[in-house]
């Protein structure tokens, strides 16, 4: 399906779309007069762009320490490389875990090779709540820490769109 903007139009979209959908009843109209286009052409480009694997969702990111979710941790575990995909399929499904993913081991300075993030109000109740995860699951054997988040410097979604050559950006 082609859509009908031009490149230089289909750039100034995802660059647009990286920082995140205009809140407004009618976002997508609002890209198109970014870009000088109409919401049809932008609509037709995304729907393009998903046929296309560019992207699989188009979600919500709520700043969780606006909502007093500041008790932020990173359970890391050394699991066996045997049993990873299937720990990691469990995990990632448990209420709680927001992110769930497979990282490979730094030997000899780090050994984890599991990576889940849980956000919390109060710091005991997320060291309650992995102590019990740990437990339903069988994992307190497995050697794991809970690092804490002690300061946020910057949280984003991706950014993939080319930067800026210098010309101006349409819109």
């Amino acid at each position: 399906m082609k859509s009908g903007l031009s490149p230089r139009q289909a750039l100034a979209l995802r660059r647009h779309l990286e920082g995140g959908l205009p809140l407004t009843p009618r976002p997508y109209q609002a890209l198109a007069e970014r870009i000088d286009a109409d919401e049809k052409q932008v609509l037709e480009q995304m729907h393009a762009w998903h046929e296309q694997g560019l992207f699989r969702r188009i979600g919500l990111v709520l700043n969780h320490r606006a909502l007093g979710f500041t008790a932020n941790a990173m359970l890391v575990l050394d699991v066996p490389d045997a049993l990873i995909d299937e720990v990691g399929q469990r995990l990632g499904r448990a209420p709680g875990i927001n992110l769930c993913y497979q990282r490979p081991r730094r030997l000899p300075q780090w050994r984890y090779n599991l990576f889940c993030m849980v956000h919390g109000r109060k710091r005991e109740q997320v060291v309650a709540q992995i102590q019990t995860l740990l437990e339903e699951h069988l994992l307190s054997d497995l050697p794991h820490q809970l690092l804490f988040t002690t300061h946020a410097f910057k949280q984003c979604g991706g950014r993939f769109a080319p930067a800026s050559t210098g010309a101006p950006d349409v819109g």
